[in-house]
């Protein structure tokens, strides 16, 4: 299955080559080059193409300053869009609307401008000239952005009670999350506005924690210990800095991603042959984390499926570059009809990781596209496809055995709301301890820690159920 609906995501396609968040535009680039090139994009992400795939259409040289300057207009869209219908009534043409808005996303928040503000308009319009689409309302985009320098204030005061202009959120994630999360939500929608850090977990089959966090410093690399395996770098880099990427000694992966092995595991025996499937696996992360926090003396029988061949291949190369190993099937995990008598002789799994398919929503820092992709409808689609997963997968489990389900997620519907539900409709299932819903900027006793690492992880939900035995 899938870890996205038909309008997938790049929330879901997160790999280390994709980790590092470009924080500059590009230098030596004409920025009227670069406006062109994000409202290209942002117009891709308005007709439901996804973060990556848009940037991926975009030139290699011009791509991380694209990226970043689209990151930036993303984060204040909503913001951007409610100034774009008070300049602009009527809705101008969707290439001169997405341009408008990219300009106004970059200068409606001056703490955070990238450049000056007549700079940004005198390169709005010299972006306009460069595209057949815009070049005629040229013009029209100078007289609205520079009525925006003059008026700012009184503007911004005029959409300050719009919520998706407050928010930078579609209204209808704004009050879902008011009504999931009433203590937290306002902390949640200002961290999705956070550029996310970058976080590696240490592969301790090779490295300690300290011994790694000890190389990373030789290098000039400060990074703070986060959960069992855990880094937090300072600062981001590409990954062919990081001493031994290549070898396998660390990979990165969010803290809150990081506690699906030990949660699954830990408590197992792990001395006698376990079998242990991992349900949606790609792009590999936890499938390694999983045979690595095992060990090298623990027999574990990994089966790992993905439903897409391509992104099968990532999670070979992810192993192959950990040097773990594991059967790696392009399959369906909702038809195990399919796959489990054949290729696993129909041998019932003594523990289940269950990523499901979900909207996202926990991981809107590392990608920013996903509120403006992401309709309401979603959430409850995809609640169906996670509850058919738990349902069909719960037979394939030993008596004793544990199915861990996670989304990364921040709605109810998608993690508590799913696990009660399931729970009312299997009598075999117990819910062990487990920390549920984990909320960026949150501890796990709820407490609001916006600089320290207890808190510095992404959206998550977890539950741990147990068989009960025969």
């Amino acid at each position: 299955m899938k870890k996205s609906a038909s309008r997938s995501v790049s929330a879901v396609q997160s790999t280390a080559a994709l980790a590092v968040e470009a924080t500059m535009p590009a230098q030596g680039v004409a920025l009227s080059r670069q406006l062109h090139a994000v409202a290209l994009a942002l117009q891709g992400i308005r007709q439901g193409r996804s973060g990556t795939v848009v940037l991926e259409a975009v030139a290699p040289a011009l791509r991380p300053g694209v990226q970043a300057l689209l990151f930036q207009v993303l984060r204040h869209l909503g913001c951007a869009q409610a100034l774009a219908r008070a300049l602009a009534p009527r809705k101008p043409a969707p290439a001169v609307d997405a341009l408008l808005c990219v300009a106004l996303a970059l200068c409606c928040d001056p703490e955070q401008a990238l450049y000056e503000p007549f700079t940004l308009v005198n390169q709005t319009v010299e972006a306009a000239k460069q595209d057949t689409g815009t070049r005629a309302q040229a013009g029209f985009l100078n007289a609205c952005l520079r009525r925006f320098l003059r008026e700012s204030a009184s503007l911004l005061q005029a959409v300050g009670d719009d919520v998706q202009a407050r928010w930078n959120h579609p209204h209808w994630w704004v009050q879902r999350l008011r009504q999931d999360h009433p203590q937290h939500w306002q902390q949640v929608l200002q961290a999705n506005r956070q550029q996310a850090p970058m976080v590696l977990r240490v592969n301790q089959q090779k490295n300690s924690l300290l011994q790694y966090q000890q190389a990373l410093e030789a290098v000039g690399i400060a990074a703070v210990a986060v959960g069992e395996a855990g880094l937090i770098l300072q600062r981001a880099v590409p990954v062919q800095m990081l001493p031994g990427f290549a070898e396998g000694w660390v990979s990165v992966q969010d803290a809150a991603a990081q506690q699906a092995a030990p949660l699954l595991l830990a408590g197992m025996d792990l001395s006698r042959p376990l079998r242990v499937l991992d349900a949606c696996a790609a792009p590999g992360g936890k499938t390694a984390h999983l045979l690595e926090y095992a060990g090298t003396g623990a027999p574990l029988q990994v089966t790992a499926l993905e439903i897409d061949a391509q992104r099968a291949q990532r999670i070979h190369g992810t192993l192959e570059r950990l040097g773990l190993q594991a059967q790696v099937l392009v399959a369906d995990a909702s038809h195990p009809q399919d796959w489990w008598q054949q290729q696993c002789a129909g041998a019932l799994f003594d523990a289940i990781l269950l990523d499901a398919p979900c909207t996202a929503s926990g991981i809107v820092r590392r990608h920013p596209d996903v509120p403006w992709l992401r309709r309401e409808s979603d959430i409850a689609q995809l609640a169906q496809i996670q509850a058919r997963l738990l349902d069909t997968l719960w037979p394939l489990l030993q008596p004793g055995g544990r199915l861990l389900y996670c989304t990364c997620s921040v709605f109810r519907a998608e993690g508590a709301g799913q696990v009660q539900a399931f729970l009312a409709r299997q009598s075999t299932a117990r819910h062990l301890p487990s920390p549920g819903h984990l909320l960026p900027g949150v501890d796990a006793a709820g407490r609001v820690v916006m600089d320290s690492p207890d808190g510095e992880h992404d959206g998550f939900f977890y539950a741990l159920l147990q068989k009960a035995p025969a």
